[in-house]
Order: structure tokens, then C-alpha cells, then sequence
């Protein structure tokens, strides 16, 4: 089998500012099962997740930032980072096309994303939905939708 590595891609989640270790281990639970190639935050850091009971966090590369711009400064080479949030100028989740590179980024459900993020995000997505979802089930249906659509070349 031949690889051809620009044809390889790579998908990575991870949240801002985490409010709660549950939601942070569902995430990281959902990101083993769905193929993300590691897992990160930003922010307040939790050491256990009682809800990661796959232990993903030890199946994958888990990186902690703790600020915003120590993470920018280390975002992948030619990833694009997108931010999910429920901004008028978001794409809707529906038609996005993922990029076969990608670091997608979740804020808390309390204060969403910081505006620094938003700014740097080279994408926004959102759900069609009037209310926030809760961060793992958001993170889990990115990923979901990821894998049902399968990516483009950005």
C-alpha cells in the first residue's frame, strides 16, 4: 500500500476554559472512538476524568495550554483551527466541509468561546439549534459529522 502523505489528514478537539471534568472526559471518550488524533485544553486543566472510562487520555496525545496564544503558537502546521460557536457569521454545521486538517475548538458552555479565539479561528461552525449544547455532546456531533462527510483538501 502506497500513503501518500499529503492525502493523510489529521483531526484534533479540545475546549477552552473547561467548566466541568465530566464534560471534559465525555469529550475525550468520544474523541478515541471517532479518531481524533489528540485531545487538548486551554485554561483550567483537570487531572482525572471519572467519565473518560476508556482511559483516553492515555490512548492519545492529551496537551495542555495555559493560555490562548501558547496554544495558537503551537497549532499544527497547515491545520486549520475552527472554532465552534454560536456566532452570526458561523457556517452552519450542516453544509461545512471539514478540512483534512483540522484542530477544532469548544468553549464552556457558560462563556463560550474567548473573542481572542473567535478571531483566530480561520473557521467558525455552529449548530442550527437556538440554544448552546452541552460542550461534550457539541464536540461529539463535530467529530460525528466529520466522519459521516469524510474532508477536503483546504
Amino acid at each position: 500500500m502506497v500513503v501518500n502523505n499529503l492525502e493523510q489528514g489529521f483531526f484534533a478537539i479540545g475546549i477552552q476554559n473547561g467548566k466541568t471534568p465530566e464534560n471534559l472526559g465525555v469529550l475525550w471518550r468520544s474523541a478515541q472512538n471517532l479518531g481524533a488524533s489528540f485531545i487538548f485544553t486551554i485554561g483550567n486543566r483537570y487531572s482525572k476524568q471519572a467519565s473518560d472510562t476508556h482511559k483516553a487520555v492515555g490512548a492519545m496525545p492529551y496537551f495542555h495550554y495555559d493560555t490562548f496564544d501558547d496554544f495558537y503558537a503551537h497549532l499544527p502546521k497547515s491545520a486549520l483551527l475552527i472554532g465552534v460557536e454560536l456566532t452570526e457569521d458561523a457556517e452552519p454545521l450542516e453544509t461545512f466541509k471539514h478540512p483534512r486538517r483540522g484542530v477544532y475548538l469548544l468553549g464552556a458552555e457558560d462563556h463560550g468561546l474567548s473573542n481572542q479565539a473567535i478571531k483566530k479561528s480561520h473557521k467558525l461552525i455552529k449548530f442550527s439549534s437556538a440554544l448552546s449544547l452541552n460542550v461534550s455532546v457539541a464536540g461529539s456531533i463535530v467529530m460525528y459529522d466529520r466522519n459521516t462527510k469524510g474532508t477536503v483538501v483546504y
